[in-house]
Protein backbone atom coordinates (compact mmCIF):
# COMPACT_ATOMS: atom_id res chain seq x y z
CA UNK A 1 0.00 0.00 0.00
CA UNK A 2 1.46 3.10 -1.22
CA UNK A 3 1.78 6.05 1.54
CA UNK A 4 3.68 8.85 -0.37
CA UNK A 5 1.86 11.74 2.42
CA UNK A 6 2.92 15.01 1.81
CA UNK A 7 4.90 17.34 4.68
CA UNK A 8 2.79 19.58 7.37
CA UNK A 9 0.29 21.61 4.72
CA UNK A 10 -0.06 25.48 5.15
CA UNK A 11 -3.44 26.34 5.76
CA UNK A 12 -4.63 30.13 4.76
CA UNK A 13 -6.80 31.95 5.55
CA UNK A 14 -10.64 31.69 6.02
CA UNK A 15 -13.21 32.52 4.10
CA UNK A 16 -17.12 33.20 5.15
CA UNK A 17 -20.26 33.39 3.45
CA UNK A 18 -23.22 35.37 5.59
CA UNK A 19 -26.03 36.97 5.02
CA UNK A 20 -27.57 37.79 8.57
CA UNK A 21 -28.77 35.10 9.69
CA UNK A 22 -28.36 32.53 12.79
CA UNK A 23 -27.05 29.92 11.11
CA UNK A 24 -24.33 32.33 9.32
CA UNK A 25 -23.41 34.36 12.62
CA UNK A 26 -22.72 30.88 13.63
CA UNK A 27 -20.76 30.15 10.92
CA UNK A 28 -18.98 33.70 11.10
CA UNK A 29 -17.83 32.81 14.76
CA UNK A 30 -16.04 29.17 13.61
CA UNK A 31 -14.54 30.58 11.07
CA UNK A 32 -13.16 33.81 13.18
CA UNK A 33 -12.08 30.94 16.35
CA UNK A 34 -10.71 28.88 12.84
CA UNK A 35 -8.77 32.06 11.62
CA UNK A 36 -7.71 32.69 15.49
CA UNK A 37 -5.99 29.12 15.86
CA UNK A 38 -4.65 30.00 12.02
CA UNK A 39 -3.40 33.19 12.80
CA UNK A 40 -4.39 34.21 9.48
CA UNK A 41 -6.74 36.58 8.27
CA UNK A 42 -10.58 36.12 8.03
CA UNK A 43 -12.40 36.92 5.13
CA UNK A 44 -16.28 37.90 4.93
CA UNK A 45 -18.12 37.68 1.61
CA UNK A 46 -21.63 38.53 0.90
CA UNK A 47 -23.01 37.32 -1.94
CA UNK A 48 -25.78 40.26 -3.53
CA UNK A 49 -25.55 38.27 -6.77
CA UNK A 50 -26.24 41.73 -8.77
CA UNK A 51 -24.75 40.70 -11.80
CA UNK A 52 -28.34 38.83 -11.99
CA UNK A 53 -30.59 41.16 -10.46
CA UNK A 54 -29.61 43.85 -12.43
CA UNK A 55 -31.20 43.31 -15.48
CA UNK A 56 -34.38 42.23 -13.31
CA UNK A 57 -34.04 45.30 -10.72
CA UNK A 58 -35.44 48.58 -10.21
CA UNK A 59 -32.52 50.97 -8.74
CA UNK A 60 -34.28 50.84 -5.81
CA UNK A 61 -33.84 47.73 -4.86
CA UNK A 62 -30.48 47.34 -5.97
CA UNK A 63 -29.30 50.00 -3.48
CA UNK A 64 -31.72 48.23 -0.65
CA UNK A 65 -29.65 45.17 -1.61
CA UNK A 66 -26.25 46.82 -1.05
CA UNK A 67 -27.97 47.93 2.46
CA UNK A 68 -28.91 44.58 3.47
CA UNK A 69 -25.40 43.42 2.40
CA UNK A 70 -23.30 46.13 4.27
CA UNK A 71 -25.61 45.74 7.45
CA UNK A 72 -24.55 41.93 7.12
CA UNK A 73 -20.89 42.47 6.82
CA UNK A 74 -20.97 45.03 9.53
CA UNK A 75 -22.90 42.82 12.04
CA UNK A 76 -20.42 39.61 11.72
CA UNK A 77 -17.27 41.71 11.50
CA UNK A 78 -18.41 43.09 14.66
CA UNK A 79 -19.18 39.84 16.30
CA UNK A 80 -15.66 38.16 15.43
CA UNK A 81 -13.48 40.82 16.10
CA UNK A 82 -15.54 41.56 19.69
CA UNK A 83 -14.92 37.30 20.44
CA UNK A 84 -11.19 37.60 18.17
CA UNK A 85 -9.71 41.03 18.48
CA UNK A 86 -6.20 40.05 17.40
CA UNK A 87 -7.80 38.54 14.01
CA UNK A 88 -8.01 40.76 10.88
CA UNK A 89 -10.94 40.82 9.40
CA UNK A 90 -11.90 41.86 5.68
CA UNK A 91 -15.17 42.66 4.21
CA UNK A 92 -16.49 41.96 0.87
CA UNK A 93 -19.73 42.64 -0.87
CA UNK A 94 -19.54 40.64 -3.79
CA UNK A 95 -21.97 41.27 -7.14
CA UNK A 96 -21.75 37.41 -7.95
CA UNK A 97 -23.48 34.27 -6.85
CA UNK A 98 -23.07 32.83 -3.70
CA UNK A 99 -21.02 29.68 -5.38
CA UNK A 100 -19.03 32.03 -7.20
CA UNK A 101 -18.73 34.78 -4.68
CA UNK A 102 -16.76 32.26 -2.53
CA UNK A 103 -14.66 30.09 -4.73
CA UNK A 104 -13.68 33.07 -6.23
CA UNK A 105 -12.59 34.46 -2.82
CA UNK A 106 -10.63 31.51 -1.84
CA UNK A 107 -7.26 30.29 -2.42
CA UNK A 108 -6.55 26.29 -2.93
CA UNK A 109 -4.91 26.72 0.35
CA UNK A 110 -7.92 28.50 1.77
CA UNK A 111 -10.62 27.12 3.67
CA UNK A 112 -14.27 28.30 2.80
CA UNK A 113 -17.00 28.41 5.52
CA UNK A 114 -21.14 27.92 4.96
CA UNK A 115 -24.08 27.87 7.60
CA UNK A 116 -25.95 24.63 7.32
CA UNK A 117 -28.65 26.85 6.39
CA UNK A 118 -29.33 30.79 5.42
CA UNK A 119 -31.66 33.40 4.56
CA UNK A 120 -31.34 36.18 1.19
CA UNK A 121 -28.51 35.13 -1.12
CA UNK A 122 -27.39 32.19 0.61
CA UNK A 123 -30.98 30.43 1.27
CA UNK A 124 -29.91 27.46 -1.05
CA UNK A 125 -27.50 26.86 2.07
CA UNK A 126 -29.43 24.41 4.19
CA UNK A 127 -27.49 22.23 1.83
CA UNK A 128 -29.34 22.32 -0.84
CA UNK A 129 -28.01 23.18 -4.32
CA UNK A 130 -25.60 26.16 -3.47
CA UNK A 131 -24.28 24.72 -0.55
CA UNK A 132 -23.62 21.22 -1.81
CA UNK A 133 -22.31 22.39 -4.94
CA UNK A 134 -19.43 24.42 -2.48
CA UNK A 135 -18.71 21.73 -0.69
CA UNK A 136 -18.44 19.70 -4.05
CA UNK A 137 -16.50 22.19 -7.01
CA UNK A 138 -14.49 23.72 -4.94
CA UNK A 139 -10.97 23.14 -4.96
CA UNK A 140 -10.32 24.59 -1.28
CA UNK A 141 -11.52 23.25 1.67
CA UNK A 142 -15.04 23.36 2.56
CA UNK A 143 -16.40 23.53 6.14
CA UNK A 144 -20.04 23.37 6.76
CA UNK A 145 -21.34 24.38 10.30
CA UNK A 146 -23.30 22.08 11.99
CA UNK A 147 -24.48 21.02 15.67
CA UNK A 148 -25.09 22.97 18.48
CA UNK A 149 -23.16 25.53 18.79
CA UNK A 150 -22.50 25.50 22.47
CA UNK A 151 -21.83 22.02 22.80
CA UNK A 152 -18.86 21.13 24.89
CA UNK A 153 -15.59 20.45 23.15
CA UNK A 154 -14.40 16.52 22.58
CA UNK A 155 -10.69 17.03 22.26
CA UNK A 156 -11.10 15.01 19.40
CA UNK A 157 -10.89 15.58 15.62
CA UNK A 158 -11.89 12.14 13.46
CA UNK A 159 -10.38 11.91 9.81
CA UNK A 160 -12.73 9.61 7.68
CA UNK A 161 -10.46 7.46 5.30
CA UNK A 162 -11.01 4.57 3.08
CA UNK A 163 -8.05 3.88 0.61
CA UNK A 164 -4.73 5.04 -0.70
CA UNK A 165 -5.72 8.10 -1.73
CA UNK A 166 -6.34 9.79 1.33
CA UNK A 167 -3.03 10.05 2.09
CA UNK A 168 -3.12 13.41 0.03
CA UNK A 169 -5.43 15.09 2.86
CA UNK A 170 -4.62 13.95 6.22
CA UNK A 171 -2.16 16.20 6.74
CA UNK A 172 -5.01 18.80 6.74
CA UNK A 173 -6.42 16.65 9.28
CA UNK A 174 -3.72 16.26 11.21
CA UNK A 175 -3.11 19.73 11.13
CA UNK A 176 -6.14 20.54 12.16
CA UNK A 177 -6.54 18.33 14.77
CA UNK A 178 -2.82 20.31 16.23
CA UNK A 179 -3.91 23.77 15.99
CA UNK A 180 -7.10 22.73 18.50
CA UNK A 181 -4.77 20.60 20.49
CA UNK A 182 -6.59 17.47 19.60
CA UNK A 183 -6.25 14.17 19.50
CA UNK A 184 -6.98 12.90 15.54
CA UNK A 185 -8.58 9.84 15.40
CA UNK A 186 -8.49 7.83 11.82
CA UNK A 187 -10.91 6.14 11.27
CA UNK A 188 -11.90 3.60 8.28
CA UNK A 189 -14.88 1.90 7.52
CA UNK A 190 -15.17 -1.53 6.71
CA UNK A 191 -18.30 -3.26 5.81
CA UNK A 192 -17.78 -7.48 5.81
CA UNK A 193 -21.28 -7.32 3.92
CA UNK A 194 -19.55 -6.14 0.44
CA UNK A 195 -17.15 -9.03 0.58
CA UNK A 196 -19.91 -11.51 1.56
CA UNK A 197 -19.23 -14.37 -1.14
CA UNK A 198 -16.21 -13.20 -2.09
CA UNK A 199 -13.38 -15.50 -3.13
CA UNK A 200 -11.33 -13.19 -0.53
CA UNK A 201 -13.54 -13.91 2.65
CA UNK A 202 -13.85 -17.65 1.87
CA UNK A 203 -10.17 -17.73 1.86
CA UNK A 204 -9.06 -15.25 4.56
CA UNK A 205 -12.62 -14.78 6.86
CA UNK A 206 -14.09 -11.78 7.60
CA UNK A 207 -11.48 -11.33 11.01
CA UNK A 208 -8.55 -11.72 8.84
CA UNK A 209 -9.98 -9.38 6.51
CA UNK A 210 -10.54 -6.75 9.23
CA UNK A 211 -7.15 -7.30 10.79
CA UNK A 212 -5.52 -6.88 6.94
CA UNK A 213 -7.57 -3.09 6.78
CA UNK A 214 -5.89 -2.22 10.39
CA UNK A 215 -2.73 -3.22 8.92
CA UNK A 216 -3.60 -0.97 6.05
CA UNK A 217 -4.79 1.62 8.32
CA UNK A 218 -1.42 2.09 10.26
CA UNK A 219 0.55 2.15 6.67
CA UNK A 220 -1.55 4.79 6.07
CA UNK A 221 -0.80 6.65 9.00
CA UNK A 222 2.57 5.84 9.78
CA UNK A 223 4.15 8.91 7.78
CA UNK A 224 1.67 11.09 10.41
CA UNK A 225 4.13 9.97 13.14
CA UNK A 226 7.02 11.92 11.54
CA UNK A 227 5.84 14.97 10.37
CA UNK A 228 3.90 15.38 13.41
CA UNK A 229 5.81 14.03 16.08
CA UNK A 230 3.33 15.95 19.00
CA UNK A 231 0.36 14.92 18.10
CA UNK A 232 -1.56 12.37 19.99
CA UNK A 233 -3.05 10.33 16.99
CA UNK A 234 -5.25 6.64 17.09
CA UNK A 235 -6.49 4.58 14.87
CA UNK A 236 -9.78 2.50 14.23
CA UNK A 237 -11.61 0.16 12.14
CA UNK A 238 -15.13 0.15 12.25
CA UNK A 239 -17.50 -2.39 10.86
CA UNK A 240 -21.26 -1.87 9.84
CA UNK A 241 -23.25 -1.77 7.02
CA UNK A 242 -23.34 1.55 6.82
CA UNK A 243 -20.56 4.09 6.17
CA UNK A 244 -22.89 7.07 6.38
CA UNK A 245 -24.39 6.13 9.61
CA UNK A 246 -20.99 4.71 10.78
CA UNK A 247 -19.78 9.05 10.65
CA UNK A 248 -22.79 9.92 11.92
CA UNK A 249 -22.96 8.54 14.88
CA UNK A 250 -19.13 9.33 15.29
CA UNK A 251 -19.87 12.82 14.90
CA UNK A 252 -21.51 12.83 18.26
CA UNK A 253 -18.41 12.24 19.94
CA UNK A 254 -15.40 14.92 17.62
CA UNK A 255 -15.25 18.64 17.51
CA UNK A 256 -15.03 18.35 13.64
CA UNK A 257 -15.43 15.82 11.55
CA UNK A 258 -12.85 15.75 8.00
CA UNK A 259 -13.64 13.95 4.67
CA UNK A 260 -11.71 13.39 1.41
CA UNK A 261 -13.91 14.63 -1.54
CA UNK A 262 -12.95 13.55 -5.40
CA UNK A 263 -12.75 16.80 -7.42
CA UNK A 264 -14.13 15.87 -10.73
CA UNK A 265 -12.06 16.62 -13.78
CA UNK A 266 -13.40 19.72 -15.41
CA UNK A 267 -16.42 19.81 -13.13
CA UNK A 268 -18.05 16.83 -14.91
CA UNK A 269 -19.67 13.48 -12.78
CA UNK A 270 -21.22 14.17 -9.51
CA UNK A 271 -19.54 16.28 -7.24
CA UNK A 272 -20.13 14.46 -3.94
CA UNK A 273 -20.48 10.38 -3.68
CA UNK A 274 -23.92 9.72 -1.27
CA UNK A 275 -21.92 9.22 1.72
CA UNK A 276 -20.52 12.61 1.62
CA UNK A 277 -23.86 14.16 1.04
CA UNK A 278 -25.55 12.18 3.85
CA UNK A 279 -23.08 13.20 6.60
CA UNK A 280 -23.48 17.27 5.55
CA UNK A 281 -26.89 16.65 5.85
CA UNK A 282 -27.04 14.37 9.68
CA UNK A 283 -23.68 15.25 11.10
CA UNK A 284 -23.84 16.75 14.37
CA UNK A 285 -20.73 18.71 14.30
CA UNK A 286 -18.80 20.70 11.87
CA UNK A 287 -17.76 18.94 8.52
CA UNK A 288 -14.81 19.69 6.82
CA UNK A 289 -14.62 18.35 2.68
CA UNK A 290 -11.25 18.79 1.85
CA UNK A 291 -9.56 17.81 -1.89
CA UNK A 292 -8.79 14.34 -2.41
CA UNK A 293 -6.47 12.92 -4.88
CA UNK A 294 -7.09 9.13 -6.57
CA UNK A 295 -5.02 6.63 -6.30
CA UNK A 296 -3.83 4.37 -9.38
CA UNK A 297 -6.71 2.12 -10.26
CA UNK A 298 -8.98 3.53 -7.42
CA UNK A 299 -12.11 3.81 -8.72
CA UNK A 300 -13.68 7.31 -8.91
Amino acid sequence: MSTDIPGDPDLGTVVVGVDGSAPARRAALWAAAEANRRRRPLRIVYAADLDRLTLLASGDTIDRIHDIGREALVEAALLAQERFPDVTVVRELSRKSPVAALRLSAGPQDTIVVGNRGLGGFAALMLGSVGLDVAARSRSPVAVVRGEPDAPGTGVVTAAVRGTADGDWLPFAAREAQLRKATLRVLNMWNPLAHAGSVATLLDGPDKMAREHARHLESLTGPLHRTFPDLTLTTEVAGGTSAAGVLVEASRHTDVLVLGARRRPMGLGPGLGHVAHAVLHHANCPVMIVPRGAADGEET
